[in-house]
């Protein structure tokens, strides 16, 4: 049953061809399962978020932003990031968690989330970060902890979760930090706001990935807080990692 070894053949031989192909596989596996999440249908989104043909009254119980209603919560704090001269995301701060969304331009019949992923994890891992990407309560995600400077001067870690729903012709992306990163409990609450929040693609010719331009509320309380800052370069699907802690332009409390 067993034939006997060369004595000019190395033991290690057979080992390493055998780990040369699982690699192969792996690789294979690997590059498959991308193809596969790439030009994908959007999934249905039974729960939300809402596109506005799909909402009776949008304003509801939701904060007018324009290209986004944010669903108002007791307590919250709603800041605004701008991008030049234009308001391109919201953050709602509820205590020591927040969230971040931001709509997207995105093909008619093509999701994108998928090939987000990727570009935002290869980013963070660039930065020597790490990424896991599990099946969450809103869906496919990535749970990053990205290396960050702490306001001692002291090098730390920010445990960030990256979330995303493809919509028709838009793609909105949600970044949730703080306890809500961390915690279920804390981030129960921000889940709503992502699930419940609607948008307005609008029917204006728009490249696939431009951001959807926000407004203003009617009764804002504005206060600038800070110096607008050059956006970090690399996907602009990975931005409220350095955007969280430079903090907001204006700022709306609720």
């Amino acid at each position: 049953m067993f034939g006997r070894r060369k004595k000019n053949e190395s033991a290690h031989e057979p080992a390493e061809d055998t780990e040369l192909a699982d690699e192969a596989a792996v690789s294979e596996t690997d590059a498959d399962a991308r193809e596969e999440r790439v030009a994908l249908p959007p999934a249905p989104r039974p729960d939300g978020p809402w596109d506005v043909s799909e909402v009776k009254n949008p304003g509801e119980g939701r904060v007018d932003l324009g290209g986004l209603f944010v669903p108002g919560v007791d307590g919250m704090e709603l800041r605004v990031e701008v991008a030049g001269d234009a308001i391109v995301a919201a953050t709602v701060v509820l205590q020591d968690s927040a969230v971040q969304v931001q709509a997207f331009a995105a093909p008619r019949n093509e999701g994108i989330w998928g090939e987000v992923r990727e570009e935002i994890a290869s980013g963070i891992t660039q930065q020597g970060g790490v990424i896991d990407e599990v099946e969450g309560p809103l869906g496919w995600e990535l749970r990053a902890q990205v290396p960050v400077q702490l306001p001692d001067g002291t090098n730390g870690v920010q445990v960030v979760r990256f979330v995303g729903v493809d919509g028709p012709r838009w793609f909105l992306r949600g970044v949730i930090s703080g306890q809500g990163a961390v915690q279920p409990e804390a981030a129960s609450v921000l889940e709503h706001i992502f699930r419940d929040t609607v948008v307005i693609r609008g029917d204006a010719p728009m490249a696939p990935r431009d951001p959807i331009v926000l407004k203003l509320p009617d009764d804002a309380q504005m206060v600038p807080d800070g110096v607008q800052q050059e956006p970090a370069e690399g996907s602009r699907f990975g931005g409220g990692v350095e955007r969280l802690e430079r903090g907001p332009e204006i700022t709306e409390i609720r």
